[in-house]
């Protein structure tokens, strides 16, 4: 029996068919084969996919390496064309963030991370996440999500898409947290059956499922640790439970359903070709997006760095980069646009502040380049709060300061600190531009006299360098490299 379906605010081009009355239709679920109730139909779940995968790309940037790129979307085409849903086209994206995370877009557009790539040491292991995320995908998880919220909400969804707003926008208003940090345990435990699944049916042993949620917890386990300390949001991936695996029967137990379709006697790993495939990855932040070291920022292409104050947080993307300070009352970020010779310094300034007049405005004493700044008394930009802006013509860069307060009484006590990071911008050195070409994985081979600890003497990670170096091989807590295996360092 179809259930009625209330398809008609999804679209502005069904909002005369709403309006008249509710649509009727129904969906089977492709995993479970029976009934659903769901608004949107799956012509819509791909175009929304196809419309939001450019917004995630300009967001994050896809990781510049074709060759891993490639054998990223081999891997998952294998695993989705045994999935429930094999007729849909699948894209499989690496992004270039240090974020350990992966998560999928409704219609099959599915996000592994580069920083989540180093954490793992087989290809079994990624054919894992990328199961887990393909059965997101084929459950038509965030479809149901939508559907749950939309029941309790039908007006105002209904009133969004009379006044224009897009349908992609309250999607994710819904859905973006979810996608990006769980479903909960019941969709999450669903969609680690149906990528033991996938992962028994395309050859691989089905318990490199719980062997990669075990190598997440314990990376989870130390992020929270250092994020806790470092007074920051952790970054962990969604698909991780508050027990670790080895005591979460029920994960065990919908792992254990896919031992049925085996197809291979000996389950495929490929450790080897997984680890070959990753040499030379980025590890933390990515040489064309900016480094962070300690209270500095190198650029390597745009040939730069800026000094930001002592103990200041920075935070960094293929966006902008941003400081908060340590009491979190004053923020500067940095943006770094292409050159728009076009425009005058003073009315790019301004249209980028959305204010007609700057206080204090000018050329910026100190700086041999062109220059402009002033003070913004009401930007909206920033809530309307007080805020330094400021722009430089440097090289082939135009690059935009904003700094503002939480408080509009603590901004005079802190305009010199902004003053002062912009002031600091100069050209990397020699020995800056070594720090400026970032950090990245390389695999060797361990020596009988190798330790973490001797290895983490010689690494360039600043802090936690031998839990980190644990963490990336399995061996966290405390194991060792045994001789002759293949082990990543950073350097």
């Amino acid at each position: 029996m179809c259930n009625r379906i209330f398809r008609g605010f999804l679209t502005p081009l069904l909002l005369s068919a709403a309006a008249a009355g509710f649509i009727s239709g129904c969906a089977t679920n492709p995993v479970t084969g029976t009934p659903d109730i769901v608004f949107m139909t799956e012509a819509t779940e791909i175009s929304i996919g196809n419309r939001n995968d450019a917004e995630i790309r300009k967001r994050y940037g896809a990781y510049n390496n074709p060759e891993l790129q490639s054998y990223v979307q081999r891997v998952g085409q294998q695993l989705a064309a045994r999935s429930h849903r094999p007729d849909l086209t699948y894209h499989f994206t690496i992004l270039d963030t240090p974020e350990v995370n992966a998560f999928a877009l409704p219609g099959g557009y599915i996000y592994i991370t580069r920083g989540i790539l180093a954490y793992l040491n087989s290809e079994a292991e990624l054919s894992a996440v990328l199961g887990h995320e393909i059965g997101h995908v084929t459950a038509r998880h965030a479809v149901r999500q939508y559907t749950a919220a939309s029941t309790t909400g039908f007006v105002g969804a209904f009133i969004g898409v009379a006044t224009g707003i897009p349908v992609t926008q309250d999607l994710f208003n819904t859905l973006g947290n979810a996608m990006l940090s769980g479903y909960g345990r019941d969709h999450e435990l669903e969609s680690d059956r149906l990528g033991a699944e996938y992962l028994a049916r395309a050859g691989y042993d089905p318990q490199a499922m719980i062997k990669v949620i075990g190598v997440l917890k314990n990376q989870e386990e130390f992020e929270k640790k250092r994020a806790a300390a470092e007074n920051r949001p952790p970054r962990i991936y969604h698909g991780v439970f508050a027990s670790h695996p080895s005591a979460d029967t029920r994960l065990q137990e919908v792992v254990g359903q896919a031992d049925k379709f085996k197809t291979l006697s000996e389950a495929k790993l490929a450790r080897g070709d997984y680890l070959a495939k990753i040499e030379k990855l980025s590890f933390g932040d990515s040489d064309t997006n900016g480094v962070r070291h300690g209270n500095h920022f190198y650029h390597r292409d745009a040939n730069f760095t800026l000094d930001f104050p002592e103990g200041w947080m920075l935070e960094n993307d293929s966006r902008a980069v941003r400081a908060v300070s340590r009491d979190k009352q004053a923020i500067l970020q940095v943006d770094i646009d292409d050159l728009k010779k076009d425009i005058n310094l003073a009315d790019y300034l301004k249209n980028r502040m959305q204010v007609s007049s700057l206080e204090q405005s000018g050329p910026l004493s100190g700086i041999t380049w062109l220059s402009y700044a002033g003070v913004a008394p009401n930007s909206p930009y920033f809530g309307h709060r007080k805020t330094r802006a400021a722009a430089i013509d440097y090289n082939n860069r135009r690059l935009f300061f904003q700094g503002t307060t939480k408080e509009p009484g603590s901004f005079d006590a802190n305009d010199p600190a902004f003053l002062a990071t912009i002031r600091s911008l100069h050209a990397l050195t020699d020995k800056e531009k070594r720090i400026a070409n970032g950090q990245h994985v390389h695999v060797i081979q361990a020596r009988s006299d190798m330790t973490f600890a001797s290895l983490a003497k010689a690494s360039p990670l600043s802090e936690n360098s031998e839990s980190l170096l644990r963490l990336i091989n399995d061996k966290f807590p405390d194991g060792e490299p045994q001789a002759g295996e293949l082990i990543k360092i950073i350097q």
